[in-house]
């Protein structure tokens, strides 16, 4: 910009030189019609020069530094024309209806996404998010989350009413026939103890203790005694085992009425099972007691010390970012840009904020500019202008020239004719 410069203002001073030099040479030639039509010419394009470059040295400086009026007009009036430019930014070239305009031109969340999409593929945002999750993994607190954890735990179980899953263990049961299975197995426990030469002196001597200690009265009497000097504890034993091994065979088929009325009976108890208050009450005692004895920090936080481990392992993976967290995010994304209702709320939120940014701070576009103008001094500032705009005005002054030079051959022309 400085060397473009630099070239104008030579280009404008070689100008004015020719012309000067032009105007004293063709002095001894005004008996000539040549000689009058090229003074007429660099006359003209002299006095034109230098009028221009008053005029444009006008605007920036006093002329040759004298204070003459209506000279040095830009630093004379800065204040008038920073107000002006202020003004014209706000209310002609950005104005908020010319922003909002072109921002509601503009996809915002479209090109965000896209954005996310193509700098995620970067090895840098790659390693840059690996490590941050890592770092994250690392530096958790756990063991804080231990207190929190177990009371939360204490609470739900003491909440949880100890009729619902006992109704669901009822149902269970029934459904499956576990009563049945349970009932079999409870037949099949009791002959195997029943078959036992045991069980049958056990059962012989209670049998005998039995029949010698019933009390009764007249021939009933006689009867029992009878009866108990004819059998031994052997015989009685071997009498109600047999009794017993024969009852539980009968039960144990299918089809067995007493069977059919105990499978029964027990189905409607445990069907009526949840609906006992005294029972779920006892329960909900006895499990709050429970609840409350339980201490279980310790084990919630060797679980959380090997769960963040784990994490740590897997986090560690070289392929973890692509495996693992990507596969996420882009059909996070993905199903984001097929959700157009999501889009549009997400686009017109976006709108939205920046429709109140422009209306809060358009404003500061004017005191900004101001701000940055009132930093520099006057000189600083008028000698920006001129390298800025400097060139063109230049230009003015090579321009007056060659016209006025144009103009005067004209003249002089017309003057010889008439």
């Amino acid at each position: 910009m400085a060397k473009k410069q630099g070239k104008s203002r030579y280009l404008a001073g070689t100008s004015l030189a020719v012309m000067g030099a032009g105007f004293l040479l063709t002095i001894p030639l005004q008996d000539s019609l040549w000689g009058r039509l090229l003074q007429g010419g660099f006359e003209a394009g002299l006095v034109g020069g230098l009028a221009d470059w008053f005029a444009v040295t006008a605007l920036f400086r006093h002329p040759l530094g004298l204070p003459i009026p209506h000279t040095a007009l830009l630093p004379k009036n800065r204040d008038k024309v920073t107000n002006s430019l202020i003004r014209m930014l706000e209310q002609e070239w950005l104005t908020k209806d010319s922003i909002q305009e072109k921002i509601n031109q503009i996809q915002f969340t479209e090109k965000l996404l896209d954005m996310i999409t193509r700098e995620m593929q970067s090895e840098h945002i790659k390693n840059g998010l690996h490590s941050i999750i890592r770092e994250s993994v690392q530096n958790a607190k756990i063991e804080k989350l231990a207190p929190f954890l177990e009371k939360e735990l204490k609470s739900y179980l003491s909440s949880i009413d100890s009729g619902k899953p006992l109704k669901a263990l009822t149902d269970g049961i029934r459904a499956n026939q576990y009563d049945e299975a349970l009932f079999d197995h409870i037949l099949a426990e009791t002959g195997k103890w029943a078959a036992k030469a045991e069980t049958k002196q056990t059962l012989g001597k209670m049998g005998k203790q039995l029949i010698e200690t019933t009390e009764a009265d007249g021939l009933l009497k006689f009867a029992i005694q009878s009866f108990s000097q004819l059998v031994n504890e052997e015989k009685i034993g071997q009498m109600v085992q047999t009794f017993i091994l024969n009852r539980i065979i009968n039960v144990s088929k299918p089809d067995n009425k007493s069977r059919q009325m105990i499978l029964q009976r027990i189905r409607t108890e445990l069907e009526e099972l949840h609906e006992r208050e005294r029972l779920i009450n006892d329960m909900n005692e006895w499990k709050n007691r429970l609840v409350s004895q339980l201490e279980l920090e310790g084990q919630i936080h060797s679980i959380l010390f090997q769960t963040k481990r784990r994490i740590l392992d897997l986090v560690n993976q070289d392929d973890f970012i692509d495996t693992h967290v990507y596969p996420v995010i882009f059909r996070f994304i993905a199903g984001l840009k097929e959700d157009d209702s999501k889009m549009k709320a997400i686009e017109s939120w976006i709108h939205k904020q920046v429709a109140g940014a422009i209306e809060r701070n358009h404003s500061k576009i004017g005191t900004l500019v101001k701000e940055n103008l009132d930093k520099l001094d006057t000189d600083t500032l008028i000698d920006m202008m001129e390298n800025h705009i400097g060139k063109d005005l230049q230009w003015i002054r090579v321009n007056g020239a060659v016209c006025g030079f144009i103009i005067g051959i004209f003249l002089s022309l017309f003057k010889l004719i008439i």
